[in-house]
């Protein structure tokens, strides 16, 4: 019941603000735009298409709104004007009262703002779909910024989520292709990631990790700048960091007015993206501009600011070996080895012919090499990679759900940055470097070194267990002649239930004569 009334609202909102104008106006058929005059009734929207979206997500709660910001990045294939309106999602949804935030967190840190800061402004600097964030300076006089969680946001993600379970139901039993989408498997996914970004203190620990994935220490320190966790005042509903200072990544002529190297910055977004997927398998997995800035601080002016760490995925060592694979084989255009990579995962059914396959990746990849970025839609080619897919029964793999937002995301931000940017050439020295690392003596030894704790609890115990195992008799024979033994019992009971068969049917033969002579008496 619960669900069916929410879907009513969703109905509602759609129709308030005449979302079914928007869609009866996309539709390049006769009989929509006569359903679209029918509904209408000759009175036009006063509100523009992309205002009305952007109100109606926001209406509907934080699932749509982070919908929305996907859609925003994503301006070949949405209109300007919506993907500008949408863009607003990013950082500008309406907070919720100062008031609240300040009681929630005196009831995390057990003391008001006023008395745990030495400065709290009251006003949030920006407000997102989850949380609302206000900056405050220590007594000590570090700056901060402290993230605060929106009131009753699990109520309000658990009854869309229950909404998105009927639906993935009724679409894996309904549609032809509902289960090799495997859609109740891909909303636990997205169960599982929502439910993650509710507890900040689990966002502060990605910061952390990220922060020495890219620390000062290392030699990516020249790439991303992560903000420091300041732990006192973290609890589930506050998350209090370092403050840091910078533009945000779509402000490209205000960065190109402090002397930021665009192309190059565009470069290095791609390799940082690539760095954390294949390199450390922990990426940073809601990049969109509201989350990506650039500093402004002259020491360290152009690079990267992370914000924002809810969303985080991770690849295990089998999905960065086979993305990594698939991604130079798709970068050398070596399509018999993409249908290789495909049917040795189990992605395709093993029956599957590799000649096919090759032939159907070809038809998808090929158009889309050597243009600049500006010329490739990475939205067109996933689109035609689905229907391809369907003919060869793929199945969608929801561990990999998130890098594919991800991957979008980065697509967005460049071509926002460098609509130039060859995709292809910046990812594909990195990838060759990667793995040759990997398959290299260089990889061996860093290999070697991870298992070397754990070989060093287990060769010395090597001389003792050969000793013991030397010292007690070779069971094989006595395993042997048990089994014979079993085997001979198995055939006399065998035999004795032929010769019981054997009286059974005579018996039977002899009662049945009897009966028909006696019969005949």
């Amino acid at each position: 019941m619960l669900t069916f009334w929410r879907l009513t609202y969703i109905l509602w909102v759609g129709l308030r603000y005449r979302l079914d104008e928007l869609v009866l106006s996309s539709l390049q058929h006769p009989w929509a735009h006569a359903l679209l005059r029918l509904v209408s009734l000759g009175h036009k929207p006063r509100r523009a298409r992309g205002e009305r979206l952007r109100l109606a997500l926001e209406t509907l709660g934080p699932i749509y709104v982070k919908f929305g910001q996907v859609l925003s990045t994503r301006r070949d294939l949405v209109p300007a004007d919506i993907a500008d309106e949408l863009a607003l999602l990013q950082d500008r949804v309406p907070p919720f009262p100062s008031d609240q935030a300040a009681a929630i967190i005196e009831e995390s840190l057990g003391a008001a703002p006023q008395t745990l800061f030495a400065q709290f402004e009251r006003d949030p600097v920006a407000s997102a779909s989850i949380a609302q964030v206000h900056f405050a300076v220590l007594h000590d006089g570090r700056e901060v910024a402290v993230k605060v969680l929106r009131p009753a946001m699990r109520e309000a993600i658990e009854r869309d989520l229950t909404l998105l379970r009927a639906l993935a139901g009724l679409v894996e039993r309904i549609a032809p292709d509902g289960r090799r989408l495997k859609p109740r498997e891909v909303v636990a996914e997205f169960d599982k990631y929502l439910h993650d970004e509710l507890d900040l203190i689990r966002e502060a620990a990605n910061c952390s990790q990220l922060r020495r994935n890219f620390g000062p220490d290392t030699d990516r320190a020249n790439l991303l700048l992560v903000p420091e966790v300041v732990w006192e005042f973290c609890t589930s509903q506050v998350f209090t960091m370092q403050r840091m200072h910078g533009v945000p990544v779509s402000r490209v002529a205000q960065l190109r007015a402090l002397g930021v190297d665009i192309p190059l910055l565009a470069r290095q977004g791609v390799e940082i993206f690539f760095m954390q997927v294949f390199t450390d398998g922990f990426f940073h997995a809601d990049m969109h501009p509201g989350n990506i800035y650039v500093s402004d601080e002259p020491e360290t002016l152009g690079r990267y600011i992370a914000l924002d760490f809810g969303i985080v995925g991770s690849l295990s060592e089998f999905d960065k070996n086979y993305l990594a694979q698939n991604f130079l084989a798709f970068f050398r255009r070596d399509y018999r080895r993409v249908a290789q990579l495909h049917i040795e995962s189990g992605w395709v059914p093993p029956t599957t012919r590799e000649e096919e396959l090759e032939g159907a990746v070809r038809a998808v990849c090929e158009p889309y090499f050597d243009r600049p970025l500006a010329e490739i839609s990475l939205g067109q080619v996933l689109l035609r990679l689905f229907q391809t897919s369907r003919r060869f029964n793929v199945e969608i793999q929801p561990q990999l759900v998130l890098l594919q937002k991800t991957l979008l995301n980065v697509e967005g931000m460049g071509r926002e940055l460098d609509p130039n940017l060859d995709l292809w050439q910046t990812a594909k020295p990195f990838l060759e470097k990667w793995m040759h690392q990997r398959v290299g003596i260089k990889g061996l030894r860093q290999r070697l070194e991870q298992e070397a704790s754990q070989w060093a609890q287990i060769v010395p115990q090597i001389p003792r267990l050969v000793y013991t195992r030397l010292n007690h008799p070779d069971p094989g024979p006595a395993m042997r002649s048990e089994l014979e033994r079993l085997r001979r019992a198995q055939e006399t009971n065998n035999r004795l239930l032929s010769v019981l068969c054997g009286i059974l049917a005579v018996g039977l033969v002899v009662a049945v004569w009897a009966l028909t002579r006696g019969g005949g008496l």
